[in-house]
């Protein structure tokens, strides 16, 4: 077994070795979820035939009685444990989700008990401090000095606050200039704790915004699209998406091309080639192109001059362009290399 492990795991039986009655060591085991699942309060009141609310009070009664011999150095095992948690969070930010810490520690993806007995030594450990999981923020760990649960949870809602009033994603860099932070990672950390928050390429984010933590395949095009800056076919999107890191990505090609055609967001500039219409480009055809950019011009245009527009928004072949200019219910030709609408 790995050393880290192995140490970790002493820590936990010795510090269930303090709790001499072994009811109150199976509402421990079975609330954090050291043998399996974690257990609801209901589902062990049901098991011990007593009530949730006695279940909460024993559960914090166990707590309390830990700290206090963690605080005593009555559980020897605790601090090697402890010191190969306070030095893997320093040196990701001092603070980290639990999640984030436990592949760390362990060096691989971890158990949910590997987890959870992490979380489990940290709730006692004079040293450490947690952050509870509930509907904003993911369950972490962070380094007693460095602040309780709440001055964590207040700066993660600075971060937070910061993005919501950018109104777009911003790079770790762009949020470091306006933080007080000694590096990027730091803030990195603190924003890894958010439910609020998502990144992707390099970008944080709200959770709801599609740049960031796009949800369907039309938003997961939106974002290949607007990340390469430039038009692509269809079969290059598909490629992209496969290649990316987003959660689910194995779309079919026919799938995306359907959704191109949906969504407004997209336009058809060539044959299968797609750009966005925050880019400039309209929808439409090579006519209804040339007839916009005659509408536009005070005077008649050249066969060049018209050609080097349209290009602008569409890829097609100039001949494809020539040919409908030879259109006579649109346009008019004024002499020999001018045209204006008919």
């Amino acid at each position: 077994m790995d050393q880290n492990a192995e140490i970790l795991k002493k820590a936990i039986s010795g510090s269930l070795k303090i709790i001499e009655q072994e009811r109150e060591k199976e509402i421990i085991s079975r609330r954090f979820g050291l043998e399996g699942n974690k257990e609801t309060l209901e589902q062990i009141g049901e098991m011990l035939s007593i009530t949730r609310e006695r279940v909460r009070q024993l559960e914090k009664a166990i707590l309390i009685r830990l700290q206090i011999s963690a605080e005593e150095n009555q559980i020897p095992e605790l601090a090697a444990a402890e010191k190969i948690l306070i030095r893997n969070l320093t040196e990701v930010g001092r603070v980290a989700k639990l999640s984030d810490l436990a592949d760390k520690v362990y060096g691989r993806t971890t158990t949910a008990s590997e987890k959870t007995g992490i979380y489990f030594i940290a709730t006692f450990s004079k040293g450490l401090t947690v952050v509870e999981e509930n509907d904003s923020y993911n369950a972490a760990i962070g380094i007693a000095e460095y602040g309780d649960s709440l001055v964590i949870r207040s700066r993660v809602d600075e971060i937070v606050k910061i993005i919501k009033s950018n109104k777009s994603p911003m790079t770790l860099d762009e949020l470091d200039n306006k933080l007080d932070y000694e590096h990027p990672d730091h803030i990195k950390a603190l924003a890894s704790i958010s439910k609020l928050l998502a990144t992707l390429n390099d970008l944080w984010g709200l959770a709801k915004w599609p740049a960031v933590n796009p949800k369907n395949i039309r938003d997961k095009i939106f974002v290949i699209l607007e990340s390469k800056k430039e038009p692509m076919h269809f079969s290059d999107i598909a490629k992209e998406i496969k290649e990316s890191n987003f959660k689910r990505k194995n779309v079919t090609i026919q799938a995306i091309h359907n959704e191109l055609i949906k969504d407004s967001r997209f336009i058809l500039i060539g044959r299968g080639i797609y750009a966005l219409s925050a880019w400039g480009y309209k929808k439409g055809t090579i006519s209804e192109i040339i007839k916009s950019i005659l509408e536009k011009s005070s005077a008649p245009m050249t066969r060049e001059e018209i050609v080097k527009q349209v290009l602008k928004v569409r890829k097609v072949k100039e001949t494809t362009i020539l040919l409908n200019l030879q259109n006579k219910k649109l346009f008019k030709k004024v002499d020999k290399n001018s045209y204006t609408l008919a």
